[in-house]
């Protein structure tokens, strides 16, 4: 075992975490506003049985003036969000310096993306060869584009390899997916004003701008999916991206908190994806591209918002038809603590490897048994059986033994697959994942994943809920043929992790740089990567000039 392993239960005793918070503490009405949250209602009774229902044709009808509306409070999930985007200042320079990290990884994936035609396909103008003035900028590509079709295309583009940064707690998710919606907007909003438009107010955006509106994003998507499952009740985390994505480019937008509170409720309301794409037997290439939807779905409303559309204010509480009675089998929320800036401070990178990241660690000891065996003389084909000892959520999402392997989506999402390449030939890349490649069609590699075995360690899946460790732990055990067992491999957490941070940063840098390299030449890359270094040059330019520094005119990948 590792020093980094042995040291992590000393490392989280000397974490400080705040108070936690009661759901009733977290959800505190703001009183305060109540004014900005209120809402129409029919003045009616409910005694008059319901005859006074809404109708298009009453007031040609009527002819008679509106009756007077009473306030009706929208729900206090929907506030607190609302709130906190306006009101909560982030000054936590961890966060910020995080956040710098995150933005250049999450660009470097969605260049990544771009070279697969998979995804390149779903890329452009919805009619060929549109260009919107003043639109945003794809970047990687020569594509300019509304901001509706602009979220699509990046937030598919960053998501498409599963190798961007993750969240793991009840429910899963990456909120640097939030990206493709933020970074859309305040492209478009900054080229707008500076060609003497007014969008929210004139705003130019920065990168440091940019970077506050993901730590906002981030926290939202992560402080909701710290007790609340939505995969449980068969929905994907994408839900959560369109909710946190709303949220902030309103705010970015120039709306008001009401109008964001409004945003936020059109967003829940709005159908939600099902998981099943996710899953066997129907696993598919949306899943690489549902973050793009949602990026696409969040911009859309949030304009809808924008010209008056209102909001829908107990969406979630309504009885019968709000979220909770129909999708979330009638549970309220729960939250363990208050919106800040928690989530990016705490967020994890996926450094060295394009896999589904609770098999992170399983794939990192793959790797150490794969030179031991060859240390030894052996190799993969000399394995009997392989026993990987791992926590529940790798089981749920990922543990397909015996399950065909179809499609891309199929084999990334396969901890026995990711391991089996990894033990036979010493290497994981995205590659490795596409039909006709090397790996895909390695009949040692089928063999040898229908002998790996998953079983929970339960203690595993406490630390994986643990606030103070968080760790996404897998050990392998490998018997081989002749009857000799290896010694356990155990790693606790992933490069990525919060406890590994130090040691990670290098690997992100050479993970971005490498990503550069197939679109831009070798001074255009060296200035980026410097640039990226240098945080207070970075924060200070406008996101329009960055933006720019990444368009490819003829981009042999589009």
């Amino acid at each position: 075992m590792s020093a980094v392993n042995r040291g992590l239960r000393q490392a989280s005793r000397t974490l400080r975490l705040p108070q936690r918070f009661s759901q009733t503490a977290a959800l505190r009405p703001l009183s305060s506003r109540c004014s900005q949250f209120a809402a129409p209602r029919s003045s009616t009774s409910s005694s008059h049985n319901h005859k006074n229902t809404f109708s298009t044709m009453a007031a040609l009808q009527s002819g008679a003036a509106p009756v007077p509306a009473e306030a009706r409070e929208y729900d206090p999930e929907v506030k607190d969000i609302a709130s906190y985007v306006h009101n909560k200042p982030i000054d936590s320079e961890l966060a910020f310096d995080t956040a710098r990290w995150v933005f250049l990884d999450t660009l470097g994936c969605g260049l990544e993306g771009l070279r697969f035609k998979e995804c390149a396909k779903l890329l452009g103008p919805i009619v060929e060869g549109t260009t919107v003035p003043n639109g945003t900028k794809v970047f990687g590509t020569p594509f300019q584009l509304d901001p509706v079709n602009g979220a699509f295309n990046i937030g598919t583009m960053i998501r498409w390899l599963d190798y961007n940064d993750c969240w793991l707690a009840a429910e899963w998710g990456h909120p640097s997916d939030n990206l493709g919606a933020i970074l859309a907007v305040a492209d478009w909003v900054t080229r707008t004003n500076r060609a003497g438009g007014n969008l929210a107010g004139g705003k130019l955006f920065t990168v440091r701008d940019v970077l506050e509106a993901m730590i906002k994003a981030h926290e939202i998507q992560g402080c909701l999916a710290l007790l609340n499952s939505f995969n449980k009740v068969g929905l994907d985390h994408v839900v959560l991206v369109k909710v946190a994505s709303a949220a902030v480019v309103s705010k970015m937008l120039g709306l008001s908190e009401k109008q964001t509170a409004d945003a936020v409720t059109q967003a829940w309301v709005d159908g939600q994806s099902l998981r099943t794409y996710r899953h066997s037997p129907n696993t598919m290439s949306r899943k690489s591209w549902a973050a793009g939807d949602a990026c696409q779905r969040a911009v859309n409303l949030v304009l809808k918002v924008m010209k008056g559309e209102p909001g829908v204010p107990t969406v979630l509480s309504a009885p019968v038809w709000g979220f909770y009675d129909v999708l979330f089998k009638g549970k309220k929320f729960e939250f363990q603590r208050p919106y800040g800036s928690y989530v990016m401070e705490n967020v994890l990178f996926k450094v060295s490897y394009p896999a589904e990241f609770h098999s992170q660690t399983a794939v990192e000891a793959s790797q150490k048994i794969h030179n031991q065996l060859k240390a030894l003389g052996k190799s993969a084909a000399d394995i009997k059986g392989v026993t990987c000892r791992t926590h529940e959520a790798c089981i749920r999402i990922i543990d397909k033994q015996f399950k065909p392997m179809d499609n891309f989506a199929d084999r990334d999402h396969c901890i026995q697959y990711m391991c089996s390449v990894m033990l036979v030939f010493g290497r994981l890349t995205a590659g490795d994942y596409t039909d006709g490649s090397e790996a895909a069609t390695s009949p040692l590699v089928e063999s040898l994943r229908q002998k790996i075995k998953c079983v929970e360690d339960p203690q595993y899946t406490t630390d994986y809920h643990d606030p103070a460790l968080r760790t996404i732990s897998n050990a392998l055990t490998v018997e081989l043929n002749d009857g000799t067992v290896l010694d356990e491999v155990v790693v606790e957490a992933p490069l990525g992790h919060r406890l590994r941070r130090e040691e990670a940063k290098p690997e992100i840098l050479a993970k971005y740089k490498r990503h550069l390299e197939p679109h831009f030449s070798a001074d255009k890359v060296k200035h980026l990567v410097e640039l990226g270094q240098n945080p207070k040059a970075l924060e200070a330019m406008s996101v329009d000039e960055y933006v720019d520094l990444y368009v490819v005119k003829d981009s042999k990948f589009v």
